[in-house]
């Protein structure tokens, strides 16, 4: 499972002064705080105006300062250029993303090849947004697919992204995605990876649910067959139990819950099915959590306390 930190991110007014103000300092603590990751995203969105620049800078700031590889994050495809033409280790970076719209898909397959690093597709176009079912997604995922061995491209360095929704807003479209990952790891050969945004699961609800809401929906897409995950490297409880599902060895008493759910996902069997402990206040929450994003309850701000 590869870890990827968010924390780089441009939608950050701190982070966003500190890329203009070319502030050293500041993005050395940031790149520190996430040396328990294995790749550092850097979101540096359009990248106009003062920005224009800035992802150049920034590579050679990781790569001086942390051994992590890199994902280059960014809508400007000059920039994403120039980043990838500095990093020293490129064939092992990310292009952060390309969509099934013809021009990007041209131009990024091009620099995938070019560089031979990975790439993120995200299951989308301009035409259709993000399709409401995993149908349409997979739809995208194959044209997309076809393109990329059209250009030779590794399928083992292709990612594709269902693009989760906040559970908060399309409750229905959490499970939507769940599904996507399942049909993407069986639909391809050679076979494909997947990726998502974990922390969009929980936009939009309350500070202290986020935790609990992307650590549950990690577990359930690593029970899917996700391959990677761009997460807040911050929350080294969720770092722990990706690394603990990994080697299946619980470490707290509600792991073997977080187990049981993932392998429950895998064998596409069900949630009523799952044993937990009833006194357990944190399996509880855990399993009720679970059942939300599987659509079999409904969601609230206040569902850990109903």
């Amino acid at each position: 499972m590869i870890l990827i930190g968010e924390n780089i991110h441009i939608i950050s007014k701190t982070v966003r002064d500190a890329l203009v103000k070319r502030d050293e300092n500041f993005l050395i603590e940031l790149i520190n705080i996430q040396k328990n990751m294995d790749y550092l995203d850097l979101n540096i969105g359009p990248a106009k105006g003062e920005l224009q620049g800035v992802m150049p800078w920034l590579t050679s700031l990781v790569e001086e300062n942390c051994g992590l590889g890199i994902s280059f994050d960014t809508t400007n495809v000059e920039e994403m250029k120039t980043g990838l033409a500095v990093c020293k280790k490129s064939e092992n970076a990310f292009i952060n993303s390309t969509s099934k719209d013809e021009e990007r898909l041209e131009v990024l397959t091009d620099l995938a090849v070019e560089y031979g690093c990975n790439l993120i597709a995200l299951t989308l176009s301009r035409e259709t947004g993000i399709p409401k079912t995993s149908d349409g997604r997979l739809e995208i995922a194959f044209e997309i697919y076809e393109k990329c061995i059209e250009k030779g491209i590794n399928t083992e360095k292709l990612y594709f992204d269902p693009l989760i929704l906040p559970l908060c807003v399309e409750q229905s479209q959490a499970l939507e995605a769940l599904h996507t990952i399942q049909m993407v790891k069986e639909s391809f050969e050679p076979p494909v990876k997947t990726v998502i945004g974990l922390s969009n699961i929980s936009n939009g609800c309350p500070a202290d649910l986020r935790p609990l809401i992307n650590r549950v929906y990690g577990v359930l897409a690593y029970g899917a067959g996700l391959d990677a995950a761009i997460i807040d490297a911050k929350d080294c409880e969720l770092v722990r139990i990706f690394r603990m599902l990994e080697t299946s060895r619980p470490e707290k008493s509600e792991d073997e819950l977080y187990i049981r759910l993932a392998n429950m996902i895998k064998e596409f069997s069900d949630i009523e099915d799952i044993e937990f402990n009833t006194n357990s206040y944190e399996e509880q929450r855990i399993l009720k959590c679970a059942q939300i994003i599987l659509n079999k309850k409904i969601y609230s701000h206040s569902f850990t306390q109903i």
